[in-house]
Protein backbone atom coordinates (compact mmCIF):
# COMPACT_ATOMS: atom_id res chain seq x y z
CA UNK A 1 0.00 0.00 0.00
CA UNK A 2 3.06 2.31 1.06
CA UNK A 3 4.70 1.58 -2.78
CA UNK A 4 1.18 2.60 -4.16
CA UNK A 5 0.58 5.81 -2.88
CA UNK A 6 4.20 6.66 -3.28
CA UNK A 7 4.03 6.17 -6.63
CA UNK A 8 0.98 7.96 -7.53
CA UNK A 9 2.71 10.76 -5.39
CA UNK A 10 5.67 10.47 -7.48
CA UNK A 11 3.86 10.65 -11.22
CA UNK A 12 2.21 13.36 -9.82
CA UNK A 13 4.48 15.54 -8.21
CA UNK A 14 6.78 14.74 -11.52
CA UNK A 15 4.07 15.90 -14.00
CA UNK A 16 3.55 19.40 -11.53
CA UNK A 17 7.65 19.77 -11.69
CA UNK A 18 7.33 19.85 -15.52
CA UNK A 19 4.45 21.81 -15.98
CA UNK A 20 5.00 24.79 -12.69
CA UNK A 21 7.93 26.14 -14.53
CA UNK A 22 6.10 26.71 -18.47
CA UNK A 23 2.45 27.07 -17.24
CA UNK A 24 1.23 29.98 -14.79
CA UNK A 25 -1.74 30.02 -12.60
CA UNK A 26 -5.05 30.82 -14.28
CA UNK A 27 -4.19 29.38 -17.66
CA UNK A 28 -6.29 27.00 -19.68
CA UNK A 29 -5.01 23.57 -20.85
CA UNK A 30 -6.76 21.43 -23.76
CA UNK A 31 -5.92 18.23 -23.07
CA UNK A 32 -5.81 15.78 -26.45
CA UNK A 33 -7.80 12.92 -25.58
CA UNK A 34 -7.73 9.75 -27.84
CA UNK A 35 -9.43 7.28 -24.72
CA UNK A 36 -6.41 5.23 -24.75
CA UNK A 37 -4.31 4.62 -21.73
CA UNK A 38 -1.50 7.44 -22.14
CA UNK A 39 -4.33 10.43 -22.89
CA UNK A 40 -6.40 8.75 -19.64
CA UNK A 41 -3.53 8.68 -17.21
CA UNK A 42 -2.79 12.36 -18.51
CA UNK A 43 -6.35 13.46 -17.76
CA UNK A 44 -6.41 12.03 -14.23
CA UNK A 45 -3.12 13.78 -13.30
CA UNK A 46 -4.09 16.97 -14.77
CA UNK A 47 -7.33 16.79 -13.07
CA UNK A 48 -5.55 16.42 -9.76
CA UNK A 49 -3.07 18.98 -10.33
CA UNK A 50 -5.26 21.74 -12.09
CA UNK A 51 -7.00 23.30 -8.61
CA UNK A 52 -3.58 23.34 -6.91
CA UNK A 53 -2.82 25.94 -9.82
CA UNK A 54 -6.05 27.35 -10.37
CA UNK A 55 -5.61 25.35 -14.11
CA UNK A 56 -8.53 25.59 -16.25
CA UNK A 57 -8.79 22.10 -17.96
CA UNK A 58 -10.78 20.89 -21.02
CA UNK A 59 -10.49 18.29 -23.28
CA UNK A 60 -10.86 17.06 -27.16
CA UNK A 61 -11.33 14.05 -28.48
CA UNK A 62 -10.49 14.05 -32.83
CA UNK A 63 -13.00 11.47 -34.33
CA UNK A 64 -11.25 10.01 -37.40
CA UNK A 65 -14.11 7.86 -38.02
CA UNK A 66 -11.38 5.39 -39.77
CA UNK A 67 -12.52 2.40 -37.01
CA UNK A 68 -15.62 0.66 -36.79
CA UNK A 69 -15.14 1.47 -32.88
CA UNK A 70 -14.74 5.34 -33.00
CA UNK A 71 -18.45 5.89 -31.98
CA UNK A 72 -17.77 3.92 -28.97
CA UNK A 73 -13.92 5.78 -28.16
CA UNK A 74 -15.56 8.70 -28.33
CA UNK A 75 -19.10 7.56 -26.07
CA UNK A 76 -16.15 6.79 -23.65
CA UNK A 77 -15.00 10.02 -23.65
CA UNK A 78 -17.82 11.76 -23.23
CA UNK A 79 -18.57 9.66 -19.99
CA UNK A 80 -14.76 10.20 -18.19
CA UNK A 81 -14.92 13.55 -18.78
CA UNK A 82 -18.50 14.26 -17.38
CA UNK A 83 -17.37 11.89 -14.32
CA UNK A 84 -14.83 14.34 -13.59
CA UNK A 85 -16.71 17.36 -14.61
CA UNK A 86 -14.37 18.31 -17.18
CA UNK A 87 -15.50 20.59 -20.49
CA UNK A 88 -15.39 18.06 -23.72
CA UNK A 89 -15.27 18.60 -27.27
CA UNK A 90 -15.44 15.94 -29.64
CA UNK A 91 -14.02 17.36 -33.54
CA UNK A 92 -15.36 14.94 -36.01
CA UNK A 93 -13.45 14.81 -39.29
CA UNK A 94 -12.68 12.91 -42.58
CA UNK A 95 -9.27 12.13 -43.61
CA UNK A 96 -10.98 11.10 -47.32
CA UNK A 97 -9.67 14.29 -48.90
CA UNK A 98 -6.14 14.02 -47.38
CA UNK A 99 -5.46 10.13 -47.31
CA UNK A 100 -4.08 9.93 -51.11
CA UNK A 101 -2.03 12.35 -50.40
CA UNK A 102 -0.65 11.88 -47.08
CA UNK A 103 -1.55 8.62 -46.23
CA UNK A 104 -3.69 7.39 -42.96
CA UNK A 105 -1.15 8.17 -40.48
CA UNK A 106 0.09 11.87 -41.78
CA UNK A 107 -3.64 12.80 -42.90
CA UNK A 108 -4.74 12.13 -39.32
CA UNK A 109 -2.05 14.02 -37.92
CA UNK A 110 -2.94 17.04 -39.72
CA UNK A 111 -6.61 16.89 -39.00
CA UNK A 112 -5.58 16.97 -35.33
CA UNK A 113 -4.04 19.62 -35.65
CA UNK A 114 -6.12 21.57 -37.31
CA UNK A 115 -9.01 21.00 -34.58
CA UNK A 116 -7.07 21.76 -31.89
CA UNK A 117 -5.95 25.22 -33.56
CA UNK A 118 -9.93 25.90 -33.95
CA UNK A 119 -9.66 25.46 -29.58
CA UNK A 120 -9.14 28.51 -27.84
CA UNK A 121 -6.96 27.19 -25.06
CA UNK A 122 -3.12 28.52 -23.66
CA UNK A 123 -1.84 24.98 -23.67
CA UNK A 124 -2.58 22.13 -25.55
CA UNK A 125 -1.20 18.92 -23.46
CA UNK A 126 -0.25 15.80 -25.35
CA UNK A 127 0.23 12.55 -23.58
CA UNK A 128 3.79 11.10 -25.31
CA UNK A 129 5.81 9.00 -23.07
CA UNK A 130 9.40 7.86 -23.27
CA UNK A 131 8.88 5.34 -25.65
CA UNK A 132 6.74 6.99 -27.91
CA UNK A 133 10.05 9.31 -28.09
CA UNK A 134 12.68 6.93 -28.61
CA UNK A 135 9.98 5.63 -31.38
CA UNK A 136 9.61 9.33 -32.91
CA UNK A 137 13.93 9.52 -32.61
CA UNK A 138 14.43 5.89 -34.78
CA UNK A 139 12.01 6.95 -37.31
CA UNK A 140 13.36 10.11 -37.95
CA UNK A 141 16.93 8.57 -38.21
CA UNK A 142 15.11 5.89 -40.61
CA UNK A 143 14.23 8.53 -43.08
CA UNK A 144 17.07 10.25 -43.09
CA UNK A 145 16.00 12.84 -40.92
CA UNK A 146 18.19 16.28 -40.41
CA UNK A 147 19.25 17.49 -37.27
CA UNK A 148 15.91 19.07 -36.45
CA UNK A 149 13.60 16.39 -37.50
CA UNK A 150 16.21 14.44 -35.07
CA UNK A 151 15.56 16.62 -32.44
CA UNK A 152 11.91 14.43 -31.93
CA UNK A 153 9.77 15.92 -29.38
CA UNK A 154 10.38 18.68 -27.11
CA UNK A 155 8.55 18.32 -23.17
CA UNK A 156 7.20 22.44 -24.20
CA UNK A 157 7.11 23.76 -27.61
CA UNK A 158 6.48 27.48 -27.07
CA UNK A 159 3.56 29.01 -29.21
CA UNK A 160 4.35 29.90 -32.63
CA UNK A 161 2.11 30.79 -35.71
CA UNK A 162 -0.37 28.36 -36.64
CA UNK A 163 0.17 26.61 -33.28
CA UNK A 164 -0.58 26.71 -30.06
CA UNK A 165 2.27 26.34 -26.99
CA UNK A 166 2.72 22.66 -26.61
CA UNK A 167 3.29 20.48 -23.30
CA UNK A 168 4.08 16.73 -23.10
CA UNK A 169 4.85 16.67 -19.31
CA UNK A 170 5.01 12.76 -19.63
CA UNK A 171 7.72 12.33 -22.26
CA UNK A 172 10.13 11.30 -19.98
CA UNK A 173 8.26 8.23 -17.95
CA UNK A 174 8.44 5.07 -19.57
CA UNK A 175 5.25 3.78 -20.83
CA UNK A 176 5.40 1.06 -18.47
CA UNK A 177 5.49 3.27 -15.68
CA UNK A 178 1.87 4.47 -16.68
CA UNK A 179 0.41 1.22 -16.95
CA UNK A 180 1.14 0.53 -13.52
CA UNK A 181 -0.20 3.93 -12.39
CA UNK A 182 -3.54 3.14 -14.45
CA UNK A 183 -3.60 -0.11 -12.51
CA UNK A 184 -3.21 1.12 -9.43
CA UNK A 185 -5.96 3.64 -9.49
CA UNK A 186 -8.64 1.53 -11.14
CA UNK A 187 -8.55 3.29 -14.51
CA UNK A 188 -10.18 2.06 -17.75
CA UNK A 189 -9.20 3.06 -21.42
CA UNK A 190 -10.07 1.81 -24.62
CA UNK A 191 -8.11 0.09 -27.02
CA UNK A 192 -6.97 1.31 -30.55
CA UNK A 193 -6.99 -2.07 -32.54
CA UNK A 194 -4.71 -0.97 -35.62
CA UNK A 195 -2.12 -0.18 -32.73
CA UNK A 196 -1.35 -3.56 -32.97
CA UNK A 197 -1.40 -3.81 -37.47
CA UNK A 198 2.47 -4.22 -37.83
CA UNK A 199 2.19 -2.53 -41.09
CA UNK A 200 2.29 0.81 -39.27
CA UNK A 201 6.14 1.55 -39.09
CA UNK A 202 5.72 2.65 -35.24
CA UNK A 203 3.96 -0.73 -34.33
CA UNK A 204 6.26 -2.09 -36.21
CA UNK A 205 9.57 -0.50 -33.75
CA UNK A 206 7.24 -1.27 -30.78
CA UNK A 207 6.12 -5.11 -31.03
CA UNK A 208 9.38 -6.24 -32.78
CA UNK A 209 12.18 -4.31 -32.72
CA UNK A 210 12.41 -2.61 -29.16
CA UNK A 211 11.78 -6.01 -27.23
CA UNK A 212 14.85 -7.31 -28.46
CA UNK A 213 16.48 -3.90 -28.01
CA UNK A 214 15.64 -3.80 -24.38
CA UNK A 215 17.10 -7.37 -23.70
CA UNK A 216 20.47 -5.92 -25.26
CA UNK A 217 20.00 -2.24 -24.13
CA UNK A 218 17.72 -2.17 -21.25
CA UNK A 219 18.16 1.92 -20.49
CA UNK A 220 17.39 2.55 -24.54
CA UNK A 221 14.73 4.94 -23.74
CA UNK A 222 17.28 7.11 -22.08
CA UNK A 223 19.88 7.21 -24.74
CA UNK A 224 17.80 8.18 -27.00
CA UNK A 225 16.40 10.86 -25.02
CA UNK A 226 19.52 12.46 -24.50
CA UNK A 227 20.42 11.85 -28.58
CA UNK A 228 17.55 13.88 -28.85
CA UNK A 229 18.32 16.06 -26.34
CA UNK A 230 21.83 16.70 -28.14
CA UNK A 231 20.14 16.89 -31.47
CA UNK A 232 18.33 19.81 -30.19
CA UNK A 233 21.16 21.98 -29.06
CA UNK A 234 22.81 21.14 -32.51
CA UNK A 235 19.68 22.79 -34.36
CA UNK A 236 19.85 25.16 -31.69
CA UNK A 237 23.50 26.23 -32.57
CA UNK A 238 22.66 26.16 -36.05
CA UNK A 239 19.58 28.74 -35.78
CA UNK A 240 22.65 31.04 -34.55
CA UNK A 241 24.44 30.62 -37.03
CA UNK A 242 21.51 30.97 -39.57
CA UNK A 243 20.69 34.32 -37.68
CA UNK A 244 24.57 35.67 -37.85
CA UNK A 245 24.45 34.72 -41.45
CA UNK A 246 21.53 37.38 -41.83
CA UNK A 247 21.71 39.62 -39.39
CA UNK A 248 19.22 42.42 -41.17
CA UNK A 249 17.02 39.83 -41.47
CA UNK A 250 16.93 37.89 -38.67
CA UNK A 251 17.66 40.43 -35.96
CA UNK A 252 16.06 38.22 -33.43
CA UNK A 253 15.12 34.49 -32.92
CA UNK A 254 11.92 33.55 -34.79
CA UNK A 255 9.28 30.83 -33.60
CA UNK A 256 8.54 30.49 -30.18
CA UNK A 257 6.00 32.88 -28.97
CA UNK A 258 7.47 35.94 -30.90
CA UNK A 259 6.48 36.57 -34.09
CA UNK A 260 7.13 34.81 -37.23
CA UNK A 261 8.53 35.75 -40.89
CA UNK A 262 5.77 36.48 -42.28
CA UNK A 263 6.17 39.44 -44.82
CA UNK A 264 10.53 38.59 -44.95
CA UNK A 265 12.32 38.26 -47.71
CA UNK A 266 15.47 36.88 -48.35
CA UNK A 267 18.60 38.25 -50.72
CA UNK A 268 20.07 35.68 -53.35
CA UNK A 269 23.45 37.93 -52.87
CA UNK A 270 23.00 37.02 -49.17
CA UNK A 271 22.72 33.12 -49.96
CA UNK A 272 25.57 33.31 -53.18
CA UNK A 273 27.96 35.01 -50.15
CA UNK A 274 27.91 31.39 -48.24
CA UNK A 275 29.25 28.36 -48.85
CA UNK A 276 26.59 25.78 -50.10
CA UNK A 277 26.42 24.22 -46.15
CA UNK A 278 25.94 27.72 -44.64
CA UNK A 279 23.35 28.66 -47.41
CA UNK A 280 21.23 25.07 -46.98
CA UNK A 281 20.96 26.36 -43.82
CA UNK A 282 20.24 29.84 -43.89
CA UNK A 283 17.34 28.71 -46.52
CA UNK A 284 15.91 26.05 -43.91
CA UNK A 285 15.65 28.60 -41.32
CA UNK A 286 14.26 31.10 -43.56
CA UNK A 287 11.42 28.79 -44.87
CA UNK A 288 10.84 27.68 -40.77
CA UNK A 289 11.12 31.67 -40.14
CA UNK A 290 7.46 31.46 -42.30
CA UNK A 291 6.11 28.15 -40.12
CA UNK A 292 6.67 26.27 -43.18
CA UNK A 293 7.01 22.60 -43.41
CA UNK A 294 10.71 21.83 -43.91
CA UNK A 295 11.42 20.09 -47.29
CA UNK A 296 13.55 16.72 -47.47
CA UNK A 297 17.62 17.43 -48.23
CA UNK A 298 16.82 17.29 -51.61
CA UNK A 299 14.24 19.39 -52.08
CA UNK A 300 16.03 21.96 -50.49
CA UNK A 301 19.06 21.12 -52.44
CA UNK A 302 17.26 21.60 -55.95
CA UNK A 303 15.52 25.00 -54.27
CA UNK A 304 18.48 26.54 -53.61
CA UNK A 305 19.84 25.34 -57.02
CA UNK A 306 16.59 26.86 -58.53
CA UNK A 307 17.33 30.17 -56.64
CA UNK A 308 20.67 30.84 -57.19
CA UNK A 309 21.34 29.44 -60.95
CA UNK A 310 18.29 30.59 -62.82
CA UNK A 311 18.59 32.67 -65.32
CA UNK A 312 17.77 36.58 -64.25
CA UNK A 313 14.59 36.69 -65.42
CA UNK A 314 13.18 33.53 -64.85
CA UNK A 315 10.17 33.37 -63.02
CA UNK A 316 11.56 30.77 -60.16
CA UNK A 317 8.73 28.66 -58.43
CA UNK A 318 9.49 26.03 -56.35
CA UNK A 319 6.86 23.97 -54.57
CA UNK A 320 6.96 21.57 -51.68
CA UNK A 321 4.28 20.20 -49.87
CA UNK A 322 1.70 22.89 -49.33
CA UNK A 323 4.45 25.82 -49.63
CA UNK A 324 5.98 27.49 -52.33
CA UNK A 325 9.46 29.28 -52.38
CA UNK A 326 9.82 32.48 -55.31
CA UNK A 327 12.21 33.98 -56.62
CA UNK A 328 11.48 37.90 -57.65
CA UNK A 329 13.80 40.91 -58.16
CA UNK A 330 17.02 39.65 -56.20
CA UNK A 331 14.92 37.90 -52.89
CA UNK A 332 13.64 34.67 -52.30
CA UNK A 333 9.53 34.76 -50.82
CA UNK A 334 8.00 32.21 -48.77
CA UNK A 335 3.96 31.58 -49.03
CA UNK A 336 1.59 29.02 -49.02
CA UNK A 337 0.45 27.44 -51.59
CA UNK A 338 -2.94 28.71 -52.76
CA UNK A 339 -6.23 27.44 -54.21
CA UNK A 340 -8.17 28.30 -57.20
CA UNK A 341 -10.63 31.71 -56.65
CA UNK A 342 -13.27 33.03 -58.24
CA UNK A 343 -12.24 35.73 -60.52
CA UNK A 344 -15.90 37.75 -60.07
CA UNK A 345 -15.25 37.31 -56.21
CA UNK A 346 -17.17 40.68 -54.57
CA UNK A 347 -17.68 40.75 -50.87
CA UNK A 348 -19.41 43.69 -49.46
CA UNK A 349 -18.22 45.80 -46.64
CA UNK A 350 -20.28 47.49 -43.92
CA UNK A 351 -18.16 48.22 -41.19
CA UNK A 352 -16.38 45.18 -39.42
CA UNK A 353 -13.15 45.14 -38.03
CA UNK A 354 -12.33 42.07 -39.73
CA UNK A 355 -13.06 40.31 -42.95
CA UNK A 356 -11.96 37.38 -44.05
CA UNK A 357 -10.65 37.26 -48.05
CA UNK A 358 -10.64 33.74 -49.42
CA UNK A 359 -8.25 34.69 -52.86
CA UNK A 360 -5.17 34.96 -50.75
CA UNK A 361 -6.89 33.21 -47.91
CA UNK A 362 -5.77 36.07 -45.55
CA UNK A 363 -8.00 37.89 -43.26
CA UNK A 364 -8.19 41.56 -43.49
CA UNK A 365 -8.12 44.08 -40.92
CA UNK A 366 -10.46 47.22 -40.65
CA UNK A 367 -8.81 49.74 -37.62
CA UNK A 368 -9.87 53.14 -36.95
CA UNK A 369 -7.20 56.30 -37.40
CA UNK A 370 -7.07 60.13 -37.20
CA UNK A 371 -5.57 61.21 -40.19
CA UNK A 372 -4.62 57.87 -41.92
CA UNK A 373 -5.84 56.23 -44.20
CA UNK A 374 -9.07 56.23 -45.91
CA UNK A 375 -11.62 58.83 -45.60
CA UNK A 376 -14.53 57.53 -43.75
CA UNK A 377 -16.74 60.54 -44.34
CA UNK A 378 -15.98 60.23 -48.05
CA UNK A 379 -16.62 56.60 -48.05
CA UNK A 380 -20.33 56.89 -46.42
CA UNK A 381 -20.90 57.91 -49.75
CA UNK A 382 -21.51 54.89 -51.28
CA UNK A 383 -21.84 51.04 -50.80
CA UNK A 384 -18.05 49.72 -50.19
CA UNK A 385 -17.18 46.71 -51.95
CA UNK A 386 -13.75 44.87 -52.00
CA UNK A 387 -12.89 42.97 -55.86
CA UNK A 388 -10.03 41.74 -57.77
CA UNK A 389 -8.54 43.02 -60.65
CA UNK A 390 -10.44 43.12 -63.66
CA UNK A 391 -8.24 45.03 -66.24
CA UNK A 392 -7.73 48.68 -66.88
CA UNK A 393 -8.27 49.82 -63.48
CA UNK A 394 -6.40 53.11 -62.88
CA UNK A 395 -5.41 55.29 -59.88
CA UNK A 396 -3.71 58.60 -58.85
CA UNK A 397 -1.97 57.69 -54.97
CA UNK A 398 -0.92 61.39 -54.74
CA UNK A 399 -2.95 64.76 -55.06
CA UNK A 400 0.20 66.27 -57.31
CA UNK A 401 0.43 62.50 -58.75
CA UNK A 402 -0.21 61.21 -62.64
CA UNK A 403 -2.70 58.62 -62.56
CA UNK A 404 -1.52 55.26 -63.29
CA UNK A 405 -2.53 52.18 -64.32
CA UNK A 406 -2.58 49.49 -61.82
CA UNK A 407 -0.44 47.45 -63.61
CA UNK A 408 2.07 49.91 -64.05
CA UNK A 409 1.44 51.18 -59.71
CA UNK A 410 1.95 47.44 -58.84
CA UNK A 411 5.35 46.72 -60.40
CA UNK A 412 6.57 50.35 -59.19
CA UNK A 413 5.88 48.88 -55.52
CA UNK A 414 7.91 45.56 -57.08
CA UNK A 415 4.30 43.66 -55.93
CA UNK A 416 5.44 39.94 -56.90
CA UNK A 417 3.21 38.46 -60.23
CA UNK A 418 1.82 36.05 -58.06
CA UNK A 419 0.19 37.86 -55.40
CA UNK A 420 -1.27 40.99 -57.84
CA UNK A 421 -4.17 39.22 -58.93
CA UNK A 422 -5.24 38.53 -55.93
CA UNK A 423 -4.72 41.61 -53.86
CA UNK A 424 -8.34 43.09 -53.09
CA UNK A 425 -9.18 46.29 -54.35
CA UNK A 426 -11.83 48.41 -52.13
CA UNK A 427 -14.44 50.37 -54.33
CA UNK A 428 -16.50 53.23 -53.25
CA UNK A 429 -19.57 52.52 -55.69
CA UNK A 430 -18.09 52.62 -58.51
CA UNK A 431 -14.87 54.05 -57.55
CA UNK A 432 -11.50 52.72 -56.72
CA UNK A 433 -10.74 53.90 -53.41
CA UNK A 434 -7.27 51.75 -52.43
CA UNK A 435 -6.03 48.71 -53.58
CA UNK A 436 -4.74 47.21 -49.92
CA UNK A 437 -1.28 47.39 -49.25
CA UNK A 438 -0.09 49.23 -52.20
CA UNK A 439 -1.75 52.59 -52.17
CA UNK A 440 -4.96 55.03 -51.44
CA UNK A 441 -6.53 56.95 -54.27
CA UNK A 442 -6.05 60.95 -54.02
CA UNK A 443 -9.58 61.58 -53.84
CA UNK A 444 -10.07 58.88 -50.53
CA UNK A 445 -7.44 60.52 -48.90
CA UNK A 446 -7.93 61.47 -44.93
CA UNK A 447 -6.60 65.18 -43.92
CA UNK A 448 -4.88 65.38 -40.95
CA UNK A 449 -8.03 66.01 -38.78
CA UNK A 450 -10.07 63.70 -40.22
CA UNK A 451 -11.37 59.79 -39.05
CA UNK A 452 -10.29 57.46 -41.53
CA UNK A 453 -9.88 53.63 -41.80
CA UNK A 454 -6.65 51.91 -42.56
CA UNK A 455 -7.21 48.30 -44.18
CA UNK A 456 -4.27 45.94 -43.65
Amino acid sequence: MENSRKSKSDLVERTACALRPVVPQDRSILLGLSGGMDSVVLLHLLHALAPRFSWCLSALHVHHGISPNADGWADFCSALCARHGIPLHIERVSIAALRGEHGIEAAARKLRHAAFLKRGCDFVALAHHADDQAETLLLQLLRGAGVKGAAAMPVFKPAAAHMHATLRPLLGVPRSVLLEYARQHALQWVEDESNSDGHYARNFLRHRVFPQLEQRFPAYRDTLSRSAAHFAEAGELLDDLARQDAPDIFPFPVGGGGARGEGLQLPVQTLRSLSHARAKNLLRYFLHAHGATLPHDAQLADMLRQVLEARANAAVCATFGAWQVHRYRGKVYVSPVLGAFARDLVLPWHGESELEWPASATRLIFSQTQGQGISLAKLRQAPITLRLRNGGETLRPHPKATTRSLKNLLQEHHIPPWRRERLPLLYCGEELACVVGVAVAADFQVSDSESGIVVA
